[in-house]
């Protein structure tokens, strides 16, 4: 399966093949189970990641859009509340820009 669809992806021209198994392949899977939360989403961020956490067990949280003026301080309870870390920002729309969490970064750029 992999095999077929790198080799289609190439055929294609693709720079990226994004491969989903669901599990089928891989024994324990899935290993983790990542909440993405947009950093301009409001309260209503929390309910959603309460009913998520509830339904299929979230492992992390990845906050993106952190480029613009949205802080995303949403997902600082968030992840206390349901003891989920943060793994991941985006800060932009390139691969690069996905970093991992830094906590003290995250509170320095709220308080700037």
């Amino acid at each position: 399966m992999v095999f077929d669809a790198i080799n289609a992806a190439t055929a294609r021209g693709m720079d990226i093949v994004l491969i989903d198994t669901a599990g089928r392949n891989l024994p324990g899977a899935p290993h983790q189970v990542w909440l993405v939360l947009d950093a301009t989403t409001g309260q209503n961020a929390l309910s959603q990641a309460e009913m998520f956490h509830k339904s299929i067990g979230i492992t992390g949280i990845i906050l993106t859009k952190l480029d613009g003026t949205a802080k995303g301080g949403i997902v600082v309870g968030i992840s206390r509340q349901l003891r989920i870390p943060i793994v991941f920002i985006g800060i932009g729309e390139k691969m690069d820009d996905l970093r991992p969490f830094d906590a003290k970064e995250f509170v320095d750029a709220i308080f700037a």
